[in-house]
């Protein structure tokens, strides 16, 4: 059928809705979606030639999303908005009967914390519907998560050390801005860090582990260790992980503001009373702070992110490095949007043509690295994400 619902009007909303637009053959009816139509009515304009309906729908409401869902009849949900909205969409799915793929997994609103036990819980309902859930189809989580299934297939008998390195060499001329959604960017960044090791998790004060790491193209940047939901999968179903972790880059500057942000209560996500009216702090902090999705105009340099692996084939030890490079301009140029929505609406996208296809569908829920990563490989390639890899180099680990 090749019916496909896109809920989320962003940054990375913009690159799913362009992506899918190019792939006509796979795609036949493509519907945009989001709390503020007229955001959807622009990007179908950028887009032009009728290719896209859209519509008005509140992600946090069930019955509303059911409408909608019953009126369009999609086969596929890309849900690109928020990840408190993962619940409800997935249960809206249940209830019409349509398959669904998101890119970031579901965290509470009252609480920074996230982790796949609550979506991992409808596995039953979702086989037993004959419908298939795809969780963590963006970059990272997503293409990290193919390259470690590609590693284990291709070239590994055992991966015993997996570190993630994810570094934006971007230069978007602004003081202060978050990559994406403000409120869940700062959030993600600020929570303590967490990496696998010997079957255990180790926490740690945020920033706490960095070092120079360096990037292909980019050269040496300050790296932190911090959580990242794709670990809790990626352990689990490579058992024979003996540490996993995930690196960031952030500039001296934007952790000083970050800094700043929390010492005077802004990064809060408790309510306060505010001339009689109830506000969250880091939503209000949200409201004031550039819209990522209008970063890419000046956007300028790269993003590199990649998997640096090392483990046992046929007896030998082995390391290998597997990594894309993203250019800020020429992301922008092709979709209106800045790299890091480049790199997490394209994989979604990806995810996409892989279930219309047939090849990543079977009734349940599952995380990205579960499904053949090859004929995914082969789409990055093809949709704009191409990635190089390294053999027996020195992982700086």
């Amino acid at each position: 059928m090749g019916k496909v619902l896109i809920i989320g009007a962003g940054g990375v909303g913009t690159v799913v809705a362009h992506k899918v637009a190019q792939n006509k053959d796979v795609f036949t009816e493509i519907m945009l979606a989001s709390r503020t139509k007229s955001k959807c009515d622009a990007i179908a304009e950028a887009i032009g030639g009728n290719k896209i309906q859209t519509a008005q729908v509140d992600a946090d409401n069930v019955e509303d999303l059911k409408r909608l869902f019953n009126s369009f009849k999609p086969e596929l949900v890309i849900n690109v908005a928020l990840p408190y909205q993962d619940l409800t969409i997935m249960d809206a799915c249940l209830a019409c009967g349509v398959n669904y793929l998101d890119t970031a997994n579901y965290e509470p609103k009252e609480e920074a914390k996230y982790e796949y036990s609550w979506q991992w819980a409808y596995q039953e309902k979702f086989k037993e519907a004959g419908l298939t859930a795809i969780l963590g189809c963006g970059f990272d989580p997503g293409v990290t998560s193919v390259f470690t299934a590609y590693a284990a297939k291709h070239h590994f008998d055992e991966i015993h050390y997996l570190d993630i390195v994810d570094c934006n060499a971007g230069d978007h001329g602004k003081a202060f801005a978050t990559n994406f959604n403000p409120e869940i960017n700062i959030r993600e960044v600020t929570q303590k860090g967490k990496y696998w090791e010997d079957g255990k998790w180790v926490e740690t004060e945020p920033h706490a582990i960095h070092k120079p790491l360096n990037y292909p193209n980019i050269g040496p940047k300050e790296s932190y260790v911090i959580y990242h939901e794709e670990l809790e999968s990626l352990v689990k179903n490579f058992p024979t992980l003996r540490r996993a972790r995930f690196w960031m880059t952030f500039g001296q500057e934007y952790l000083t503001h970050l800094r700043v942000i929390q010492n005077i209560g802004m990064a809060r996500i408790n309510p306060i009373i505010y001339n009689g009216v109830e506000i969250v702090p880091i939503q209000f902090l949200k409201a004031v702070l550039p819209d990522p999705g209008e970063l890419g105009e000046n956007y300028t340099g790269e993003t590199s992110i990649g998997c640096r692996i090392k483990g046992i084939k046929d007896g030998k030890e082995r390391t290998y490095y597997v990594y894309n490079n993203c250019s800020h301009e020429a992301a922008y140029k092709e979709t209106g949007a800045q790299g890091v929505s480049y790199t997490t609406g394209v994989p979604a996208t990806i995810g996409a043509i892989m279930f219309m296809k047939g090849l990543w569908r079977k009734p349940g829920v599952y995380n990205v690295e579960e499904f053949n990563p090859d004929p995914f490989m082969e789409q990055l390639n093809k949709q704009g994400l191409p990635w190089h890899e390294l053999f027996d180099v020195d992982l700086e680990m």
